[in-house]
């Protein structure tokens, strides 16, 4: 499945759908070995400081040219202008060909072609990622998932009106308004990784103790209504 947010990458890229975009997660272990080119110019951790490129720490949401105390080219300024955000979708593809996805970039850094390896980094950068970093929804794993779920639970169809009426104990952590500062925005998710990933909570093959919590309280038809809710929420 592709996400809205990596739909309209694809578009804007002009690349075929599925093209460029990794689809595992990859190994940080590998990844930290892979990070070993990068290093010339960014720093990762707590004495990361920013060089001749910006540190990369708390990296996955954070505009393009947001960093402040560093002096990013114009046209990184232009791509954080026009929106473009680090996640694991956007980072996948700047990692591929970075002067395709922000031209005019003074990066001397080709690109990698192989999806494994450019997966591997992502996933070594997820580990500097800020507080989401153990909450699975978060950016950095917000990709696919497989799963065992039963076919019938998948084609619920959720009433977001119960749904809207269910998630007062959501939206004590979520934003309604989309904001992903902290906890991650689950407005607009796709109704089916909605309920993939609410059911990962309920079967504990996803652990986080707040949302196995929370899951294993909710029925199918409560989960389905919940999805359609926040899937249709106004941002």
């Amino acid at each position: 499945m592709i996400r809205p947010r990596a739909a309209l990458l694809i578009a804007a890229l002009g690349l075929a759908p599925g093209a460029a975009l990794a689809s595992e997660v990859g190994d940080a272990e590998r990844g930290e070995a892979a990070f070993s080119k990068c290093k010339g110019c960014h720093q990762l951790g707590p004495e990361a400081t920013n060089r001749i490129g910006p540190h990369l720490n708390t990296l996955f949401g954070r505009r393009a040219a947001s960093l402040e105390g560093f002096r990013y080219s114009n046209a990184f300024k232009r791509a954080g202008a026009k929106g473009l955000e680090w996640h694991a979708d956007t980072l996948d593809a700047f990692l591929e060909n970075p002067k395709q996805l922000v031209p005019g970039t003074r990066m001397s850094y080709r690109g990698e072609a192989d999806p494994q390896v450019r997966a591997d980094l992502i996933a070594y950068l997820r580990r500097f990622s800020d507080s989401p970093a153990n909450i699975p929804e978060a950016d950095p794993t917000a990709q696919a998932t497989d799963h065992d779920l039963d076919p019938a639970i998948l084609a619920l169809t959720g009433d977001p009106e119960y749904g809207e009426y269910l998630a007062s104990e959501c939206t004590t952590c979520h934003q309604t308004s989309g904001g992903d500062e902290g906890i991650p925005s689950i407005t607009l998710w796709p109704e089916e990784d909605f309920v993939i990933a609410m059911h990962a909570y309920k079967q504990k093959t996803r652990t986080h103790p707040v949302m196995n919590m929370v899951a294993g309280r909710l029925g199918d038809e409560e989960i389905a209504a919940l999805a359609a809710y926040f899937a249709t929420l106004e941002e």
